[in-house]
């Protein structure tokens, strides 16, 4: 039993004459033989919308951690911008500010304890 598959593209190309047996033999595959590969750009579209998404993800989730939830959202902004990283995200300037704010909320996280004493803080004092 042997596999063949149609190409639309050639049969319109083939000669009014000649018979659609004719176009099919062109197309006819080997069985042992592996079908041909095609690019596939929109897997690698989305990939790569995903680490823009993580890069601008950590960069706002760094940002707000400086005022609230410090202590959740730095480490997940450092997380999620070094996913945009590994991922060779196009938006590197704003992973590496996002990995930066998050650095930073860990840092206010910390003279905050000092400071207080305890993870608790408000900002009127």
């Amino acid at each position: 039993m042997t596999l063949t598959l149609i190409d639309r593209t050639r049969c319109t190309d083939a000669a009014p004459d000649k018979g659609a047996d004719t176009v099919l033999d062109k197309d006819v595959t080997e069985p042992g033989a592996a079908p041909e590969e095609t690019p596939e750009a929109a897997p690698r579209r989305a990939v790569g919308r995903e680490a823009d998404g993580l890069a601008v993800a950590s960069f706002v989730l760094g940002l707000v951690g400086l005022l609230v939830f410090n202590i959740v959202l730095g480490p997940m902004a450092i997380v999620m911008a070094l996913l945009a990283l590994a991922r060779h995200t196009r938006r590197r300037g704003r992973a590496f500010l996002g990995l930066a704010l998050g650095v930073a909320d860990l840092a206010v996280l910390a003279a905050l304890v000092t400071a207080n004493g305890t993870v608790a803080w408000s900002i009127g004092g």
